[in-house]
């Protein structure tokens, strides 16, 4: 299968830079799977196509304040990490700016930072520039990754710190500070540890919540980290040459069960997000793997890494109906929509939501695939 398939193009003034306020007030445009008919609402209009006892399933992960600002401890020099996971209480897998950032380099952290340039490679662009101020905490480099990033060992748990040393990393293509943080978190954002958010999630209001529950609609809530590689294209030319990142996900018992139920008694499972699709669909695989009765689709709790990588021919076990963005060209969660509909129809549609002047990307407008 051609990565090239899977590209098109978009005009970089289609890409979103800012959020629409309500947060509902987005566009939504609705794709019919069976009849490829599509059509164009705004997304508080979601409520005409769900229908009670539909169970809808959230991801309620939380961007931390991942980029952190700081000195080579030798030197001077200006640094800059953007954390990605963490390895160990005080060991993290980081993006770095600076020269010579080698292992054995001792990094002071700073309390608020000077801002300066984005992280080199990545597209992060940098924050305002600002005075410098006290060092908070230091870091060693211990190790290059494979991925060109760093093992990076803080002297403490950094976590409990981030709040008061890190900015929340904003998507490599927008360009545009952020005035309200809080407007990169979804309202149901609770669990810290994602790098990006859950940007399907960005469209709910806590009124839209309350008239879904209203009218019947059960809700479930998955966590699945969201780390920076979801931004990153498929450079492969076969698609399934391609190396899928791995995301840590937890599918606790109680919310396996209400998806179980939702499958048995004939609801629907609608995801809000290509992260919730891959929590579902991993955890019905690993049942599967397991030798377990999964012909209709049951899941089983979880908390773990997942390396599931969805692209067209993959079989859905869990979800009938997706709420998303639009997605990169290129990438992965193309792919993984792609496979849920018909990569045509998809294209089609992107093809008529530029025409129509849709809002791209993370702080774009929504598809409703049904």
């Amino acid at each position: 299968m051609k990565t090239s398939d899977f590209d098109y193009h978009l005009p970089v003034e289609l890409i979103a830079q800012t959020p629409v306020e309500p947060r509902d007030a987005s566009r939504l445009l609705v794709i019919h799977r069976d009849v490829g008919h599509i059509e164009h609402r705004t997304f508080r209009d979601i409520a005409e196509y769900l229908q009670p006892g539909d169970l809808l399933v959230l991801n309620q992960t939380r961007v931390i304040p991942a980029r952190l600002f700081g000195r080579k401890a030798d030197t001077g020099g200006k640094v800059e990490l953007l954390l990605l996971k963490r390895h160990e209480e005080c060991t993290w897998e980081a993006l770095v700016r600076g020269k010579g950032l080698r292992a054995g380099i001792r990094i002071e952290i700073q309390a608020g930072g000077q801002k300066g340039q984005g992280v080199k490679g990545t597209g992060v662009p940098g924050g305002r520039e600002g005075e410098a101020r006290e060092f908070r905490t230091a870091a060693t480099i211990i190790a290059e990754t494979e991925s060109g990033g760093r093992l990076v060992r803080f002297e403490e748990p950094v976590e409990p710190l981030l709040d008061e040393l890190g900015e929340v990393p904003l998507p490599p293509y927008i360009h545009e500070p952020l005035a309200d943080a809080e407007r990169y978190q979804t309202i149901f954002g609770r669990i810290e540890g994602s790098v990006a958010a859950s940007t399907a999630g960005l469209h709910f209001t806590p009124e839209l919540v309350v008239d879904l529950r209203r009218m019947g609609v059960e809700m479930a809530f998955i966590t699945l980290h969201i780390g920076l590689d979801t931004f990153r294209p498929v450079k492969e030319d076969e698609v399934e040459a391609h190396q899928i990142h791995t995301e840590w996900y937890e599918l606790t018992a109680p919310v396996a069960e209400q998806i179980n139920r939702a499958k048995l008694e004939g609801r629907r499972v609608v995801a809000v997000g290509t992260t919730v699709v891959r929590a579902l669909e991993s955890a019905a695989s690993g049942c599967a793997a397991e030798g377990e009765a999964c012909a209709w689709g049951a899941v089983s709790a979880y908390a773990g890494p997942t390396d599931l990588f969805i692209y067209p021919g993959y079989r859905f076990r869990i979800v009938e109906a997706m709420i998303t963005n639009f997605h990169l060209p290129r990438s992965t969660l193309l792919l993984l929509v792609s496979a849920f509909a018909d990569r045509d129809l998809i294209l089609c549609a992107y093809q008529e939501a530029i025409d129509r002047q849709y809002r791209f990307f993370s702080f774009g407008d929504a598809m409703l695939l049904l």
